[in-house]
């Protein structure tokens, strides 16, 4: 099963929208799935995330700066929006809609 967690405006996908709870959504992953398609399963579309983390390691991101904060990355360019990313079983994704522009550590 791959959670999905998401943050901001995204949680209304998970039917979450109270502050201050968590809001995973499951999703099982067949084999050759990949984020692009573990989204379009969710019904999560593209055009509303900016930020994506694949395992706690930042995928892609709208922010030019994002590779300033010092995250961990799933691949050398985090502005590369090509999603066809293989995901295991187990994966964990995060979500950050585009009302949470910012990251900080």
């Amino acid at each position: 099963m791959v959670e999905i967690h998401l943050y901001g405006n995204l949680r209304r996908y998970g039917h979450q929208t109270r502050p201050g709870q968590k809001c995973v959504l499951g999703v099982e992953a067949r084999p050759g799935e990949t984020v692009s398609s573990i989204l379009a399963q969710a019904g999560i579309p593209l055009e509303e995330v900016n930020h994506i983390f694949l395992d706690s390691r930042l995928l892609a991101s709208r922010a030019r700066a994002a590779v300033m904060y010092g995250y961990l990355q799933s691949r050398d360019d985090v502005h590369d929006w090509n999603l066809d990313v293989p995901v295991g079983q187990n994966a964990r994704l995060g979500l950050f809609g585009l009302d949470m522009a910012l990251l900080s550590m």
